[in-house]
């Protein structure tokens, strides 16, 4: 029936509010459960700041760029950047892991604000600092200027490209004059 539009109905008992009657009364700070899972991050943030248990577990989240997001929004809602920005909080809010982790994103900046970039840079730059690897597959400038390590493939793109052109640190692949990467990043490094 992919032809029909979807539908939606509200539930005559709770009135979309997925609750029984009685889970709604119950109250914190004159808000119930519902009211409280329309918070986005940020929100939650404040209103929970009096406990401090609850603003470390939300914390990550917002530290990722996610402080946006509601505390009850469907993870079936979230964008492919959105949830890989979720499981880098789901880390980052671990206390002391015993294991190292090699991480490896795929665009994580596509879409993202530059705000939010920065964000997302000191969330990478966390989990380097607990011990783990992060490789990072970009072609935002920012991201790479902030690489310990670059390797860069080209010199184009396709059937031009899939060489490998220079690998090393940031600062030296702008002396690379058969990188496209290295002269975009030389505006960057000024």
């Amino acid at each position: 029936m992919q032809f029909l539009a979807d539908v939606r109905l509200i539930c005559e008992d709770c009135r979309g509010q997925r609750f029984k009657q009685d889970v709604l009364d119950v109250r914190y700070k004159e808000k119930n459960i519902f009211d409280i899972l329309n918070l986005s991050i940020e929100e939650a943030l404040d209103f929970f700041e009096e406990q401090k248990d609850v603003c470390n577990k939300i914390r990550p989240l917002f530290d990722v760029g996610l402080g946006y997001v509601k505390l009850g929004q469907s993870s079936s809602t979230l964008s492919g950047g959105e949830a890989q920005r979720v499981k880098l909080a789901s880390f980052l809010g671990k206390e002391k892991v015993k294991e190292r982790i090699l991480f490896i994103f795929d665009e994580p900046t596509t879409g993202l604000h530059f705000h939010d970039i920065r964000k997302l840079l000191d969330a990478l730059n966390a989990l380097v600092e607990k011990g783990h690897s992060v490789l990072v597959v970009e072609h935002n400038m920012e991201i790479i200027k902030s690489a310990d390590w670059v390797i860069d493939l080209g010199p184009g793109a396709g059937k031009y490209g899939g060489n490998l052109v220079f690998e090393g640190r940031p600062e030296d692949l702008v002396k690379v004059k058969a990188s496209f990467t290295g002269q975009y990043l030389g505006e960057k490094l000024k």
